[in-house]
C-alpha cells in the first residue's frame, strides 16, 4: 500500500510534462505592453485549467494547472525573495494581482509602451524605463542587472505589497469577467486529485476559515505530518545509538541510518503537502524554510559521518598507531574536511532562505581573528604537532633523551607513548608520565636511541702518575686488543677503534677508551659496557698500575708501591716489541689487528650463555 501511494505521489510531476508541449513557450517581457499582455493571458489559461481540474480531477489536469501556475512566476522580479520560496511568491503574487486587476479600469493597450520603443539591447530609445498601472503604484519596470536584465516584470515593491493591494480591493466589484471568481482564496481550499475537493468542502466553516494565507485544516494537516515524521524520526535516531558498533562500518552505517532517513522523510512530505494538500501562504513559505533547514542538517550529518568513518577506517590500517601524531592528523583533515562542507552547506541553506551570506563571512572573518589571539598557545602547540610531522623525530614506542642542551650529561631520558596535536606524552625511567607542549617540544634537542644502529662506548680512564711510560704503552697495547678481540665492538676506517693517551690531568694520567658496539639495544650495550670495563680493571691490574682517584685528606702510612715484577715484566715487554719491530704504536699492525679479532670469549666464561 505504501509503494502504491509513494508511486500515485511521484506520479503527478510525470504525466503533466508529456500532454502539452506549450510549457517551452517562453513569456513575452521584451515591453511593459508584452508583460501585462502576457500576465493577462496566463490569467485566462489559469482559470480555464483550474476549471479543468474543478470538473475532473486527475494527475494530467493538475499537471497542467500546476505547469501554469509556475510559470506565471516569469513575470515578476523575485531577485529580493529567498529562493527557496520564491515560486509559491511568484504563484501567490500573481493570484492577488489577478484579483487587483479585475477590479480596476485598465487602459488601451494601445496606450501601454511596447517593443518599438526599445531597442534590441533594451535601452532606452523613446520609451520609459518602467510603466505604472493607472491610479496605482503598481508598477512593471525594467530589470537592470541579474538574471532577467533587460526584462520588463512587475518590479519587487510590487511584489512586496502585492498582499496590501489585495486587501484593500477585495471587498469591490469586478469590473469584467473572470473565468474564476475569488481564485485567490479558492486557491487556499483547493487539494491535489488524491484528496476530493468535495471532502474539504463538507468540513465545518472554521476547518476552511484562512488563518495567515492558508486554511485551518491544511495547518492541522501539515502539523500532523510533521509531528510523524519527527516521531519516525526519533525512533530511528534511538534504534541507531543502540545498534551494534561492531567495526567502523557497521557503526558508520548505523549512523548514517538517521540523516538518510531525515532526507527520504522531507521528500516524501514535500510531495505529499505540496501536491496533495497544497499548503499555501505563510505555511507554505514557512515549510519550504523549514525543509531547506532540515535538509542542510541531513547532509552536514552525513558528511561529518562519512569523513569520520574514512578517517578511522584508514587508521585501523597496520601501519598506523592509533595514539601516533599521524593517527591525530588524519582524523584532523577528516574533521576539516567535513567542517568546511557543513559551512558550504550552512552558507547555501542560509542564501536559500534569505540570510545574508556575505555579513556571516565577514562577521566570521572578524570572529575567527578573535579567536585565534585568544588561542594563541593552542595554535602554536598546533603548529609544533604539525612540525613534528613533517620530520618525524619520533614514533610512538620509541626511546628518545630530550633536553634544551646537547650535552652527553642529559637527564631527560624516556619511552614516547603519545604524540597528540597539543602535547607529547612520555614515559620516563623513573616511570613518571610527562606531558611536554609540542611547541615547546618541538625546539628541544631530540635524540632517538630507538632508530640508533650502533652504541658507543666512550670512558676516561685515570692511571696513577707513578705509572712509567712503557708500563703506560703496555696498557695501551693491551686495551686496544681487549676491544679489538671483543666479538661485540666495530672496527672500520671510518668507525676505528681508539685506545689513546690524551694527557695530564690534575692527578691522573688520562687514557681515552672509544668504540661501537654492535647493537641498537640499549640493556644490551649497558651489559657489553659491563664486561669490557671489568675486563679493563683486569688489564689495568695486568700492567701493574692502579686508578688514579682525588682526595684532598693527607695521611701517613706505609705505601706498599707499586708491583716491581709486574712492572719489570711490562716494560721487558715493551722492549722486546721495539727489539721485533712490533711496536703497536702509534697503532696496531693490520696483519696483527686480523689475527686477534674476535679472540676473546664474550659472554666470558661463568656466565649463563658462554658456550652458545
Amino acid at each position: 500500500m505504501f509503494a502504491k501511494l509513494l508511486a500515485l505521489l511521484l506520479f503527478v510531476p510525470l504525466v503533466s510534462v508529456a500532454d502539452n508541449h506549450q510549457i517551452l513557450e517562453p513569456i513575452d517581457t521584451d515591453s511593459p505592453r508584452a508583460t501585462f499582455e502576457s500576465f493577462l493571458k496566463l490569467t485566462e489559461e489559469m482559470g480555464r485549467s483550474y476549471s479543468a481540474y474543478r470538473d475532473t480531477p486527475s494527475p494530467a489536469t493538475q499537471g497542467a494547472l500546476m505547469r501554469i501556475a509556475v510559470k506565471t512566476t516569469a513575470l515578476f522580479d523575485l531577485s529580493q525573495i529567498p529562493e527557496a520560496s520564491r515560486q509559491e511568491t511568484g504563484i501567490e503574487t500573481f493570484l492577488q494581482l489577478w484579483e487587483v486587476v479585475a477590479r480596476l479600469d485598465l487602459p488601451n493597450l494601445e496606450d501601454i509602451p511596447d517593443s518599438s520603443a526599445y531597442d534590441k539591447d533594451g535601452e532606452k530609445l523613446k520609451g520609459p524605463t518602467q510603466w505604472l498601472i493607472p491610479s496605482t503604484d503598481i508598477t512593471i519596470a525594467r530589470v537592470g542587472e541579474g538574471a532577467g536584465a533587460g526584462e520588463f516584470l512587475f518590479s519587487a515593491k510590487t511584489v512586496e505589497r502585492a498582499t496590501n493591494y489585495y486587501e484593500l480591493v477585495s471587498d469591490l466589484p469586478y469590473k469584467r469577467p473572470v473565468p474564476t471568481k475569488n481564485l485567490y482564496l479558492v486557491a487556499q481550499t483547493v487539494t491535489g486529485w488524491m484528496i476530493p475537493l468535495a471532502w474539504t468542502e463538507s468540513l465545518p466553516a472554521w476547518a476552511n476559515t484562512p488563518i495567515a494565507g492558508q486554511v485551518a485544516w491544511k495547518w492541522l494537516a501539515t502539523l500532523m505530518s510533521i509531528g510523524l515524521a519527527v516521531l519516525l524520526g526519533v525512533f530511528v535516531f534511538r534504534w541507531s545509538m543502540e545498534c551494534s558498533s561492531d567495526g567502523p562500518l557497521r557503526f558508520y552505517l548505523c549512523q548514517i541510518c538517521t540523516p538518510l532517513l531525515i532526507i527520504c522523510m522531507g521528500l516524501l512530505l514535500k510531495l505529499f503537502l505540496r501536491n496533495q494538500v497544497n499548503i499555501t501562504g505563510f505555511g507554505s513559505a514557512s515549510f519550504n524554510y523549514f525543509l531547506e533547514i532540515l535538509y542542510g542538517m541531513a547532509l552536514v550529518w552525513m558528511v561529518w559521518l562519512t569523513s569520520n568513518w574514512v578517517a578511522d577506517a584508514i587508521i585501523l590500517s597496520p601501519k598506523i598507531n592509533p595514539k601516533s601524531l599521524d593517527a591525530h592528523l588524519i582524523r584532523l583533515a577528516a574533521r576539516s574536511v567535513g567542517i568546511i562542507a557543513a559551512l558550504m552547506l550552512i552558507f547555501r541553506v542560509a542564501n536559500q532562505i534569505g540570510v545574508p551570506v556575505y555579513g556571516l563571512v565577514a562577521g566570521a572573518g572578524v570572529g575567527g581573528l578573535a579567536i585565534a589571539l585568544a588561542a594563541k598557545s593552542t595554535l602554536e602547540n598546533f603548529m609544533g604537532a604539525l612540525n613534528l610531522f613533517a620530520d618525524h623525530p619520533v614514533r610512538i614506542g620509541d626511546l628518545c633523551r630530550y633536553d634544551d642542551g646537547s650535552s652527553a650529561g642529559w637527564l631527560s631520558v624516556g619511552r614516547v607513548e603519545a604524540i597528540g596535536l597539543r602535547s607529547t606524552k612520555i614515559r620516563r625511567h623513573d616511570r613518571c608520565l610527562i606531558t611536554i607542549p609540542n611547541a615547546e617540544f618541538a625546539q628541544k634537542y631530540i635524540v632517538n636511541l630507538s632508530v640508533c644502529d650502533r652504541m658507543l662506548l666512550q670512558t676516561t680512564l685515570g692511571m696513577r702518575y707513578e705509572t712509567t711510560d712503557d708500563q703506560l704503552r703496555y696498557l695501551l697495547a693491551e686495551l686496544r686488543e681487549l676491544l679489538h678481540g671483543h666479538p661485540k665492538t666495530i672496527h672500520t676506517l671510518s668507525d676505528p677503534i681508539r685506545v689513546r693517551f690524551i694527557g695530564f690531568g690534575d692527578f691522573s694520567l688520562n687514557v681515552e677508551m672509544r668504540a661501537y658496539v654492535k647493537t641498537s639495544d640499549r640493556n644490551e650495550f649497558l651489559a657489553v659496557q659491563e664486561d669490557i670495563l671489568l675486563r679493563v680493571m683486569q688489564v689495568v691490574k695486568k700492567a701493574g698500575t692502579g686508578f688514579a682517584f682525588p682526595s684532598n685528606t693527607l695521611y701517613h702510612a706505609h705505601d706498599g708501591g707499586l708491583d716491581s715484577e709486574q712492572q719489570q715484566q711490562a716494560e721487558k715487554q715493551v722492549r722486546e716489541w721495539a727489539l721485533a719491530h712490533t711496536l703497536p704504536f702509534p697503532d696496531f699492525a693490520e696483519e696483527y689487528r686480523l689475527q686477534i679479532t674476535d679472540t676473546l670469549d664474550y659472554p666470558p666464561e661463568g656466565s649463563p650463555n658462554a658456550n652458545e
